[in-house]
């Protein structure tokens, strides 16, 4: 119910309006959102690197209404690989395709998404296309699998454990050697398209990710690349210590290197996480977002986690 509740407050505009101008919930954002510059951003990924860790950015934004927007979303993607290059961190760009103009015009988008990633082609860099809720999982797996067809390998795709359909979606993507974030999944999804029980998510995601590492094995296990841009194959996203271990014991079983397969998780969640699979070898790579459109990603990270509810609450009540 509360999930429920905190999900219809992310697309709520007067909920939005409210929050969005509140300096506390700023505040507590930024836990989780790395700024709304582009160069506060990099800094994040500077420190990052650091420490040994790998970063995917995301400009902030989604569900674009009109064309003007679109291409000035994309516009800012494109900025934002020129300056992954010209500073070289080691990072890569996730998108959402209805931030450059899905809901808009699907040629539109496919014709501003082909601008990002020959611009990534350029720098030899890699776009991986976050998954939206599930009106948007169709569209976006038809317009990943048209820049496959058209040439490019320098881009990825989400797969959300908590829709029924994800095993076929893996099953095709592997036969294609296809790159794989694997997540368990952040939107409020009706029971017709997706497990309303977390254990059976839980268990949906041990199963999908066997299915990833079965797949890596198949076609030679490709490491991360030297530079830390292009990803191996699965990529798995989660802040879940049993599913990490399932993962770490699964690909010991079969096989697969540590540098086959990296662990991604969120900015602000679980640092001690991070090292602790970054000193044991393991590629990490920490999404990084950053953005003055940070509000519907704030809500869903309340929303998926009852901790970062507790934590945006608990510096309420120090006001």
């Amino acid at each position: 119910m509360l999930r429920s509740f905190i999900m219809y407050l992310s697309k709520a505009s007067w909920a939005q309006r409210l929050i969005s101008h509140w300096g506390l919930a700023r505040r507590v954002a930024f836990r989780f959102v790395a700024g709304e510059s582009a160069e506060s951003a990099l800094g994040v990924v500077r420190e990052l690197n650091s420490r040994g860790i790998l970063a995917t950015l995301d400009h902030l934004g989604e569900n674009t209404a009109n064309q003007k927007d679109a291409e000035q979303a994309t516009e800012e993607i494109v900025n934002i690989l020129d300056r992954i290059q010209h500073t070289g961190v080691r990072a890569n760009v996730s998108i959402k395709l209805s931030q450059i103009g899905l809901a808009v015009d699907p040629d539109l988008c496919k014709n501003n998404l082909m601008r990002i990633l020959d611009r990534a082609r350029l720098y030899t860099n890699f776009i991986r296309i976050d998954m939206e809720d599930s009106p948007y999982t169709d569209k976006t797996l038809q317009l990943y699998w048209a820049m496959r067809k058209l040439g490019y390998q320098n881009v990825g795709i989400v797969i959300q454990a908590y829709l029924y359909r994800s095993e076929e979606d893996i099953c095709h993507l592997m036969n294609d050697s296809g790159r794989v974030r694997l997540c368990k999944g952040a939107y409020q999804e009706p029971p017709e398209v997706a497990f309303p029980k977390k254990r059976d998510v839980d268990e949906n995601f041990d199963h999908l990710a066997n299915l990833l590492i079965e797949g890596a094995c198949s076609s030679g296990a490709p490491n991360l690349s030297p530079d830390g841009r292009t990803p191996p194959i699965p990529a798995f996203a989660t802040h879940d210590a049993k599913r990490i271990q399932h993962v770490r014991k699964m690909s010991q079983q079969l096989g697969l290197g540590k540098s086959a397969m990296e662990f991604q998780m969120l900015y602000g969640i679980r640092r001690d996480l991070q090292e602790e699979l970054t000193g044991q070898g393991y590629p990490v790579r920490v999404y990084v977002p950053f953005g003055a459109r940070w509000y519907p990603y704030f809500m869903r990270r309340l929303a998926e986690r009852p901790a970062n509810l507790w934590f945006f609450l608990s510096n309420l009540l120090r006001k």
